[in-house]
């Protein structure tokens, strides 16, 4: 009987031994990071940042999920419905809303790691575009944007006897002057196809001129005042662009071909202007009537809700890291002056303002940063951005209204109406 009481005490002793050694143990847990970049050069960046975080995090496996940007939004609702959602989603601040609407967001994560950053740590301007529609929480930690305004070519402009083009009325005269449709010569490429770039577009012209999709308490106002003048207004300069439906290709080729000395159009233009060795005869003004309203997207790293406590906790770990300034700025770098800083932080760092790319634009990417208080986006009041902006946008309605009174020459004042109702029965669906 001794005996068999020492070999069970022992036993026990043993298993505690062995369960203790189990819990000292580090607990290995994997996460997945969904991003856009299907370009080999930027998987390799982001490969090295994610080899970097693993060293330093030995504990933490980081998967990446490249998704085509076509194709990013639907994947995002599928995998959210098959209760497979990475951890960590590379999105737009556009996206983020009607992720936030499906409740896909984790605010609590989310806001930990800007509180940790510092709302002073991002250029005034950048937060706001992320906030909730209550204005309490974020959808994402902001890591990079990109800015969409009127660049025009300095020589053509000078030849023409035309000033810088800083307001409604003066890119009017500009673009009316430079235009010559029987040497295919027109005054600027502005967009024009039933697409996202033409809402953004527009977008800018409308909120210059003080109107939006949404007022303070939420309510459409598509159909207002403001947006028919807006309306009246783009619709007189497309006049002036190239016939048809013009979008993205477009623009870019009527530009860099010198078809359009003006062109509404991304910083995804300054590669390619670098590359043709005519950064200096750029210039860079935005739409501007009542107030300045340039347009742009926020990308943020985002975490997503429904996870488990470790990978929540290791989804926070590995955006902090991606968030430190020169991680950050190698993300910015996978597309130098295509992408923008936004954080002072990243701007300042050695690895972004000494990279030649950035030196050979001289002060024009501190002229973009300085836009991002100007930045404005529809369904955005405030401090408030409405998700249903979201669904507004995916519908199409506000492009097709600009391909109507553009492309078919539609009236103006029914267009608005039909859109108004069209937004409105949307929303009550959703």
């Amino acid at each position: 009987m001794k005996t068999a009481s020492i070999v069970r005490v022992t036993a026990l002793v043993i298993a505690a031994l062995l369960s203790g050694c189990k819990e000292d143990k580090p607990q290995q847990v994997t996460i997945e990071f969904m991003h856009s970049s299907v370009e080999q050069e930027r998987q390799a960046v982001i490969r090295d940042l994610i080899a970097r975080f693993q060293k330093e995090n030995p504990t933490i496996t980081v998967k990446q999920v490249p998704v085509e940007e076509d194709a990013f939004n639907t994947k995002i609702i599928t995998l959210a419905r098959s209760g497979a959602l990475p951890e960590v989603i590379e999105v737009s601040h556009d996206y983020a809303r009607v992720m936030d609407k499906e409740q896909l967001i984790d605010h609590k994560a989310v806001k930990k790691l800007i509180d940790k950053q510092g709302e002073d740590a991002f250029y005034d301007g950048v937060l706001r575009i992320v906030r909730t529609e209550d204005g309490t929480a974020y959808t994402g930690v902001p890591i990079s944007a990109w800015l969409q305004g009127i660049w025009y070519r300095k020589s053509a402009l000078a030849k023409a006897g035309i000033v810088e083009p800083k307001n409604w009325t003066l890119l009017l005269d500009a673009a009316r002057k430079l235009t010559n449709t029987r040497d295919k010569k027109y005054g600027i490429a502005l967009p024009t196809a039933e697409s996202v770039m033409t809402e953004q577009t527009f977008s800018q012209f409308a909120l210059s001129n003080n109107a939006n999709v949404f007022n303070a308490e939420g309510k459409v106002t598509v159909n207002s005042p403001e947006m028919l003048a807006s309306l009246n207004y783009y619709r007189e300069l497309s006049r002036y662009t190239m016939p048809g439906s013009n979008n993205v290709m477009e623009i870019k080729d009527a530009f860099m071909n010198e078809t359009a000395p003006i062109a509404v159009y991304s910083t995804y233009i300054l590669p390619a202007i670098a590359q043709e060795g005519s950064l200096a005869d750029l210039g860079f003004v935005v739409p501007t009537e009542k107030t300045s309203a340039v347009y742009g997207v926020i990308t943020s790293l985002t975490i997503t809700n429904g996870q488990k406590k470790e990978e929540t906790e290791a989804a926070e770990k590995f955006v902090s890291f991606m968030e430190q300034a020169q991680n950050a700025a190698e993300w910015v770098l996978m597309s130098p002056g295509a992408m923008l800083p936004v954080t002072k932080a990243v701007a300042q760092d050695p690895a972004y303002k000494d990279n030649p790319a950035i030196q050979s634009f001289g002060a024009l990417t501190t002229q973009l940063i300085a836009q991002y208080p100007h930045m404005q986006v529809f369904g955005s009041v405030g401090e408030k951005n409405f998700s249903g902006m979201g669904d507004i946008t995916g519908s199409a309605i506000l492009s097709e209204m600009v391909n109507q009174v553009t492309v078919s020459k539609q009236e103006t004042a029914p267009a608005l109406e039909r859109s108004q109702q069209r937004v409105t029965e949307l929303l009550q669906r959703h």
